[in-house]
C-alpha cells in the first residue's frame, strides 16, 4: 500500500525542497520504491536531482490540465528506487486554468491515483504558497510534513498553514494527517535556534519529529551538482539527518521492525 506525503509550508526558504528531495532519496536507499513529484513552478526538485527543467517537455502540468498519463512521463533518477515526475514554469498557469474545472481541488489526486500503487511512497514538493496547486497536493495526500526553519520569523506563518490544513481536512480530505513538524537549518551554536526548537516542541509536542536537520555545507551545495545529499556525500551530517528522518517515518508507520534504540544513525 502506497503512502502519499506532501512537504508544505507557504513560507519560502525553510528547506522544503531540500527535505522533499533527500527524504525521497533516503526512503529509496532504504529499499522503498519512491516517487518524487515536483509541484512547484520553480522546478527546484527537478533540477535538484539532475534534470534540467528547460529540457522537460511533459510535466505534472500536462498531467493535471491535459490528462496525460503520469506513467508516460516518469523519469528514473540516478538514485536507485527513486523516480521523478518533473515540473516546469508552465505550472504557474495551472492555478488559473483549474478555476472553472469541476472538482478542481481533486485534479492532482486523479493523477496520483493512476500511479501510486507502483510505489511505497509518493513525496510531493509543494510551492511556497497556499494556492490551488498546493491545496490539490494536500487533497491528494495521506499526510503532510511541515518544515520549519529554526528562526523566529519561520514561526509566524505556521498558524496560517495549520489552519489551511484543518480546512482541507474538514472539506476536502478527511484522511489527511500531519505526519510531523520538521525543524530545519538548525545551528546548535545559536541561542535563538535553541529557543525556537524549545518553543515549537512546547506548543506542538508529539507532532514534532525527533530528527532535526542541521545546517550543513554539503547539504547546501548538493543541488548545484544536481545530486541528492546521499549521492553527493553519504557520510555528511545532512545525509545522516535525512536517513534518520526516513527511518523515523518508517517507524511511525509501522513499516520497520527496528528497535527504538536502533532507530537513529550516529553522526
Amino acid at each position: 500500500m502506497s503512502k502519499v506525503i506532501a512537504i508544505a509550508n507557504q513560507k519560502g526558504g525553510v528547506g522544503k525542497t531540500t527535505t522533499a528531495i533527500n527524504l525521497a532519496a533516503s526512503l529509496a536507499v532504504l529499499e522503498h520504491k519512491t516517487l518524487l513529484i515536483d509541484a512547484d513552478p520553480q522546478s527546484n526538485a527537478t533540477s535538484g536531482v539532475g534534470i534540467d527543467p528547460k529540457h522537460v517537455k511533459t510535466s505534472i502540468y500536462e498531467c493535471i490540465i491535459d490528462d496525460v498519463n503520469p506513467k508516460d512521463i516518469v523519469i528514473e533518477t540516478e538514485t536507485p528506487n527513486m523516480d521523478l515526475i518533473p515540473a516546469h514554469i508552465d505550472l504557474v498557469g495551472a492555478e488559473i486554468e483549474m478555476i472553472n474545472m469541476p472538482n478542481r481541488e481533486h485534479m492532482m489526486r486523479k493523477v496520483i491515483d493512476k500511479i501510486k500503487e507502483q510505489y511505497d511512497f509518493v513525496i510531493i514538493d509543494c510551492s511556497p504558497s497556499l494556492g490551488l496547486v498546493t491545496v490539490n497536493a494536500l487533497t491528494a495526500s495521506d499526510s503532510v510534513i511541515v518544515p520549519v526553519q529554526c528562526e523566529y520569523f519561520a514561526l509566524e506563518g505556521l498558524g496560517k498553514l495549520l489552519n489551511t490544513i484543518k480546512i482541507v481536512q474538514s472539506r476536502l480530505n478527511r484522511q489527511l494527517e500531519i505526519e510531523g513538524i520538521l525543524l530545519t537549518m538548525y545551528d546548535a551554536r545559536l541561542r535563538l535556534a535553541n529557543q525556537v526548537v524549545e518553543e515549537v516542541k512546547m506548543h506542538f509536542q508529539d507532532l514534532v519529529f525527533d530528527t532535526v536537520i542541521y545546517r550543513n555545507i554539503k547539504l547546501g551545495e548538493a543541488p548545484s551538482f544536481g545530486e541528492t545529499i546521499i549521492m553527493h556525500d553519504a557520510q555528511s551530517r545532512g545525509s545522516v539527518n535525512h536517513l534518520n528522518l526516513a527511518r523515523e517515518i518508517l517507524q511511525k508507520n509501522g513499516m520497520t521492525k527496528m528497535k527504538s534504540k536502533d532507530k537513529k544513525l550516529k553522526i
